[in-house]
């Protein structure tokens, strides 16, 4: 929904022009059989959301899907999204969304627990004897070829600590070069830590917008970047 008055919204609403966001971020095997329920009951109620569709609505004003838009996020880049959530989506022909921290996946294994530990990447019990813990390139590759994949900064760093130019390109401009020398694709979207929008502090913004993304995802909405919102429910 872009900014419209509250009767618009009502509106779409009621028409079934929304978006819903759904996050995940771990998704050990253990949990693999409830991932699965959970996306085919959404699937069965929305149709999958992606950026050709945001793109054509923030270009356009028409909302072309038949039911309320959905896409499930998949947050970090763990080994677990691509081995577990990736192959679900796949299965049930959702298209899914992975915001990945690039350092993360360009950390040797034996110090993946560690840059986990010191840059609040959560795992869970089942992953910790293990001696990988991020995707490879080559698994981000992959999963580019059916899905959406954009940076969720260089090392996922907090908005607040992204000051000078070295910071700007390390969390910003060079997660973004990476993706898409990877993926062959273009990273049109960007998420900081914690969900912050865009719109909350003017330096960074900028850094956000020159270094050539569209949209940025927040806790609440995806944001086109001096364009509006679409607004989650």
């Amino acid at each position: 929904m872009t900014d419209h008055g509250f009767e618009q919204h009502r509106t779409a609403l009621r028409e079934g022009r929304y978006l819903r966001v759904v996050n995940y971020h771990n998704t050990p095997h253990s949990m693999a059989g409830q991932l699965r329920e959970e996306l085919a009951a959404y699937a069965s109620s929305f149709a999958c959301v992606t950026l050709e569709d945001l793109d054509h609505f923030y270009a356009t004003g028409e909302w072309r899907l038949d039911r309320p838009g959905f896409i499930p996020v998949f947050y970090e880049g763990y080994l677990n999204n691509a081995t577990v959530a990736a192959p679900i989506c796949d299965e049930l022909g959702i298209v899914a969304w992975f915001p990945v921290i690039t350092r993360f996946i360009d950390c040797p294994v034996p110090d993946q627990r560690a840059f986990a530990q010191a840059h609040h990447i959560d795992l869970v019990e089942e992953e910790l004897g293990m001696d990988r813990l991020a995707m490879t390139w080559d698994e981000v590759a992959a999963i580019a070829e059916r899905h959406v994949v954009i940076p969720h900064t260089g090392s996922h760093e907090e908005i607040a600590k992204v000051l000078s130019a070295e910071d700007v390109e390390r969390e910003i401009v060079k997660p973004r070069r990476d993706v898409e020398r990877v993926t062959g694709r273009e990273a049109a979207a960007f998420v900081w830590l914690y969900g912050t929008p865009y719109g909350t502090s003017p330096a960074q913004d900028a850094a956000v917008r020159d270094a050539g993304y569209r949209y940025q995802i927040s806790n609440t909405m995806i944001q086109r970047i001096g364009r509006g919102i679409l607004t989650p429910s």
